[in-house]
């Protein structure tokens, strides 16, 4: 059932920080209850929409698709999310077709398919991922602003109680009514560790608001563990794609052993149109977790917060996972045709690149829903990391941004 909010000049701006599934699925159900689209801003640190689910494209290169994050999402749980009808039907996603394959230890395929990930219906989106996400921004409206390529660094409560958000020098971006953030990177302890920060935006604000509500989220949040991965993007040269086109598989999960063995956890074979070949390989968490500060040099995060990439690091850790492919799929791939110096890349004139998700696959228990909203601090939050159905993968991502714009419609005209 719809919710009317109050009257459209009475309608308090929301701001909206993280354009993944979260965020835009969460926008996209909002206008479909009335919520105005000009009283909403969008606050995206990336070059556009999308997060996990976002597409690496290139100007200079037109045939160039990598999904690069989640190259499928599936649905396991019913009902539907209500988005995913209006989805397809207008063409900005599509069932999935690929084979699913399972590697075991001795590098064979099996019949188990035991990934959570490849469970229940799949589904792409239409000519790349991204196009997920720009559709649910379609459904949201064309006159939501939306920031991209900015980093909100920090929150602060104005003098008037609304929420400040400020950029990397202190400088202020915008002053909203209600926050939503789309993931934990401005509210989990993990950011000050990992990027360095001398204080925790979200908590700095939750100070100034002393709202024990807030705070009990914070602490559930704080307490939720997430595995980073280390994903390798490769780009075959038609020359040499025939082998990779021709895997009898389009995503390859690892079994438990096959993942200690090659450091692996799936790979996603994806043919390009003009006869190259896209690959990415998806670390283990393991892995990734010993190369924390291994940032791929076109990071969005890492340009943000002025972190150099070290090339010699960032070469060692592709030169890895390189390897770890190499061992894995030896069964269907010709071997190099000379010997390897050490380190050396075994597919010459293929092209490499790293991408490093600090907190890709949140682990169990997640941020319980009814602390996903703090109605006295007016914060929301929502994304893969809210517990519930498909909790951790894009289908949890999606019904909580549904859930959350129901909550938050209702709270919206309750408030005084």
């Amino acid at each position: 059932m719809s919710i009317s909010p109050r009257p459209r000049a009475d309608a308090p701006h929301l701001a909206v920080i993280g354009a993944g599934v979260g965020g835009c699925s969460l926008l996209a159900s909002l206008r479909r209850q009335g919520w105005p689209a000009e009283r909403i801003s969008l606050w995206e640190s990336g070059r556009g929409p999308g997060g996990r689910t976002a597409t690496r494209r290139s100007r200079q290169d037109s045939h160039l698709r990598i999904d690069h994050g989640a190259p499928l999402f599936n649905i396991s749980a019913s009902p539907d999310p209500a988005l995913l009808a209006p989805l397809l039907a207008g063409g900005w996603i599509e069932p999935w077709q690929g084979t699913l394959a399972c590697l075991d230890k001795d590098g064979g395929l099996t019949g188990r398919l035991e990934d959570p990930f490849c469970q229940g219906r799949l589904y792409r989106g239409r000519q790349g991922m991204e196009q997920l996400c720009r559709g649910l921004l379609a459904l949201a409206g064309g006159a939501i602003e939306a920031h991209y390529g900015i980093l909100v660094r920090h929150l602060e409560t104005s003098s008037e109680g609304r929420w400040q958000l400020l950029d990397s020098a202190g400088e202020l971006l915008a002053a909203a009514d209600w926050l939503v953030l789309g993931s934990t990177l401005l509210a989990h302890p993990r950011s000050r560790l990992v990027l360095g920060w001398d204080t925790l935006p979200l908590a700095v604000g939750a100070t100034e608001r002393a709202d024990p509500e807030l705070a009990h989220s914070l602490a559930a949040i704080a307490s939720i563990r997430a595995e980073a991965r280390s994903n390798l993007m490769m780009v075959v040269p038609a020359n040499a794609a025939a082998p990779w086109r021709a895997l009898p598989f389009r995503l390859l999960s690892f079994d438990s052993v096959a993942q200690q063995r090659w450091g692996l956890r799936r790979v996603a074979i994806q043919p390009l149109e003009d006869g190259r070949c896209a690959v990415v390989a998806h670390s283990t968490g393991t892995f990734a977790g010993e190369h924390l500060n291994v940032y791929g040099s076109r990071s969005s995060i890492a340009k943000h917060l002025g972190m150099a990439p070290t090339q010699q690091r960032e070469t060692e850790v592709i030169a890895a996972l390189e390897r770890g492919l190499q061992g894995a799929l030896a069964a269907w791939l010709p071997e190099p045709s000379e010997a390897l110096p050490p380190g050396g890349a075994p597919w010459p004139g293929v092209h490499s690149e790293l991408m490093r998700w600090g907190a890709a696959f949140p682990q169990h228990p997640g941020l319980p829903r009814a602390l996903a909203l703090c109605r006295r601090s007016r914060v929301g939050f929502c994304g893969d990391f809210i517990e519930g159905p498909g909790f951790g993968r894009v289908e949890g991502a999606m019904r909580s941004g549904e859930a959350l714009a129901t909550r938050l419609l209702e709270a919206a005209q309750l408030d005084p």
